[in-house]
């Protein structure tokens, strides 16, 4: 973490998107969104499949580009970034993807070290050496050349976790982190994420449909509907929130204002579920 990142205080904006559009064709994904995210804070955008989640944090993080608004990471304004602008910005990243991405070619402290080999000058000795010390720290030890392959889905995710972290990030996004595990590992995978941000000190953004992981991981947690963020609170104000839609998605009911939507009747034709 850097000099200027220690010095921006707990109530101190560390992400900001402001009025933010992204559209794919006719599909309006985001619709004047609006969120702030503080330092050392970590916020989880709960939603439904498809209505943007992963969108937002590829947007923040420049994997895709907005259509208009205003994204302001650490104070700086990334609209116009060029791309050397943006690999320097990236540095600041770490990323757990939903699915591990990791490189099956590659050993797990290869994986791990990854970022280091391409933006550092280190020895492979040296990333070696830090790839095996956040390995630890997402506990796992004595795993460092094995191939991902050998390994289970739980101990790929937290190999993904160790990358993520292995640059030293300011910034943590999560996409679906416990997707494809069993409760116990998801667990697992929760505390790592409670861990990180104490360990480290990190600004984090999470985005899931669990909302136990929701609920153990966050801050504060958005909710995602119809392109924006219609509600904001910590887990305790979500979960007593009178807004309709809020309630019926945290509770899992089937009727309710979203699947009155035309958004959702629509997914469930493309599924084959609606009325031919």
């Amino acid at each position: 973490m850097n000099d200027k990142q220690r010095r921006r205080g707990p109530e101190e904006t560390m992400i900001l998107l402001k009025d933010v559009y992204k559209s794919f064709r006719q599909n309006h994904v985001l619709r004047g969104l609006h969120l702030k995210v503080k330092c050392g804070e970590s916020m989880v955008v709960i939603g439904g499949s498809g209505t943007g989640k992963s969108v937002l944090i590829k947007c923040v993080i420049g994997l895709l580009n907005h259509d208009r608004g205003e994204i302001y990471v650490n104070g700086q304004e990334v609209s116009n970034l060029s791309e050397e602008g943006w690999n320097e910005l990236r540095k600041k990243f770490g990323m757990l993807f939903q699915r591990d991405a990791l490189f099956d070619s590659l050993s797990v402290w290869e994986n791990v070290g990854f970022g280091l080999r391409r933006h550092t000058k280190l020895s492979d000795e040296e990333i070696k050496a830090v790839a095996i010390e956040k390995l630890k720290l997402v506990g796992l030890q004595n795993v460092e050349n094995r191939m991902p392959a050998e390994l289970s889905g739980g101990m790929r995710k937290r190999v993904a976790l160790a990358r993520a972290i292995a640059m030293e990030p300011a910034i943590l996004l999560y996409d679906e982190p416990t997707t494809g595990l069993d409760p116990i590992m998801a667990n697992v995978i929760n505390e790592l994420i409670v861990s990180m941000k104490e360990k480290l000190e990190v600004t984090s953004i999470a985005i899931t449909h669990d909302m136990v992981s929701a609920y153990r991981i966050a801050d504060r947690i958005a909710m995602l509907y119809n392109g924006e963020i219609i509600e904001v609170g910590t887990p305790d104000e979500i979960k007593s929130s009178p807004n309709e839609v809020v309630k019926q998605f945290i509770q899992g009911e089937v009727e309710g204002p979203i699947t009155r939507g035309a958004e959702f009747v629509q997914q469930r034709n493309n599924l084959g579920g609606g009325n031919r």
